[in-house]
């Protein structure tokens, strides 16, 4: 995906290093990323987030705080409330050169501080959390034997993730003042709350606080077996995923791609750069993910062409059964289609033309469930051939193929 590497005046006039990753075509939307205490915005779980977003049409901006990664100034200088003012400068400055961001995301301490200065980005629409704590004192448990003697000393150095950080009196003191859930009740924006049961570092109990603060529309979903960081890809893809579709329905642009509803739209398919086979599929406004299973080369962040390629097939027919049993008052209650695709030697078919060789062959397996009588189901099961996609798939067909300069 490419990037943009550049600074912006912090609140305390210090250059921040930011990057701003953007998807290969005009972005959907605009987010800005806050990482987690003492990271950066490197850290694998904020580039892998953004990686996957930006597959999906999202440019993510995401930058290191005071004193962290290639940002200037002294992280002890630092506090929760300088963070929430670099939040904010942040957007102001996406506002300025592209476009404000409709989406606020925030991984641990970080999502306390999107949560914080969300009322202070009036166009942000949708703001995530992901393993946030509930109040951003939370995060002083990692030193907690060392309090005492930095209220003693006014500042002192405390080994965080094998690190040494100085902490000042004055963060501890600025911490305690925040009211968070006071602030998450008066959020008014679509909030969606990312959370493992089993995090051991900020525990799930924080995610419940944060939920029951807000007013609706809220989410949460459980990151089961994912840990504080989200060091495994999995997860990180997953969050990525969830975050991408759930913002859609809260974002007022149209994503690229997207043309009156006339019958006929075209699908659009890109390459990612991500890996050796991920593409996007865009589809008006719909942005799905497509690459092969790890058996075959690919990372398997997504269904395969051939997998498309049934689930058309499946899709029509089970819909093309839907309007004949409703044209029909049928008592179907549901359909439930499985489909496999194979090679089969041409010789074994004694119903095809082609005699030598390899064929192509579908399999599909149709199940419905109602008290129909066997004639009504012999009549579905007929009719299920008749479906758009299976007369394209049955019949002659002409693909032109045409190369355009971009």
């Amino acid at each position: 995906m490419p990037n943009e590497r550049f600074q912006f005046s912090g609140s305390d006039g210090l250059k921040l290093a930011a990057t701003l990753d953007l998807p290969d075509s005009e972005p959907m939307a605009y987010a800005l990323f806050a990482h987690c205490f003492t990271c950066g915005k490197d850290v694998l779980a904020a580039r892998r987030i953004a990686a996957g977003l930006t597959a999906r049409g999202i440019a993510v901006l995401r930058f290191d705080f005071t004193g962290l990664g290639a940002s200037e100034g002294e992280f002890a200088n630092s506090t929760f409330s300088s963070n929430i003012a670099d939040l904010v400068l942040a957007a102001d400055h996406l506002r300025q050169t592209r476009k404000a961001p409709a989406i606020l995301i925030g991984h641990s301490l970080g999502g306390a501080a999107i949560l914080a200065a969300a009322g202070q980005i009036p166009e942000a629409r949708a703001v995530v959390t992901i393993a946030a704590p509930s109040d951003p004192a939370h995060v002083t448990h990692l030193f907690a034997d060392r309090i005492a003697d930095i209220r003693a000393q006014g500042a002192v150095e405390v080994s965080l993730a094998g690190r040494p950080f100085h902490i000042k009196r004055e963060f501890l003191d600025d911490i305690a003042e925040h009211n968070l859930m006071g602030q998450v009740a008066e959020l008014r924006k679509a909030l969606l709350i990312l959370h493992s049961p089993t995090d051991d570092t900020v525990g799930i109990d924080n995610a419940t606080r944060i939920f029951v603060a807000a007013k609706h529309p809220k989410s949460f979903i459980s990151l089961a077996g994912a840990d504080h960081l989200l060091s495994q890809k999995r997860d990180t893809d997953y969050v990525a995923e969830v975050i991408a579709s759930w913002a859609q329905r809260y974002l007022e642009a149209a994503p690229i791609g997207a043309v009156e509803d006339t019958g006929s739209r075209s699908v659009v398919v890109q390459e990612t750069r991500r890996g050796k086979f991920q593409q996007t599929v865009i589809v008006g406004p719909h942005r799905l993910i497509a690459d092969e299973p790890a058996s075959a080369g690919g990372d398997d962040t997504g269904p395969g062409p051939y997998d498309f390629l049934l689930a058309a097939l499946g899709a029509c027919t089970s819909m093309t059964l839907r309007l004949y049993a409703e044209r029909k008052a049928l008592p179907l209650d549901r359909v439930i289609v499985t489909l496999r695709h194979s090679k089969v030697h041409a010789e074994d078919c004694a119903e095809c033309e082609t005699k030598t060789g390899m064929l192509d062959q579908i399999e599909r397996e149709i199940a419905m469930e109602g008290t129909l009588d066997p004639e009504q189901r012999q009549k579905l099961m007929e009719i299920a051939d008749k479906c758009p996609v299976h007369r394209t798939l049955t019949s002659e067909v002409r693909i032109t193929t045409r190369a355009v300069n971009r």
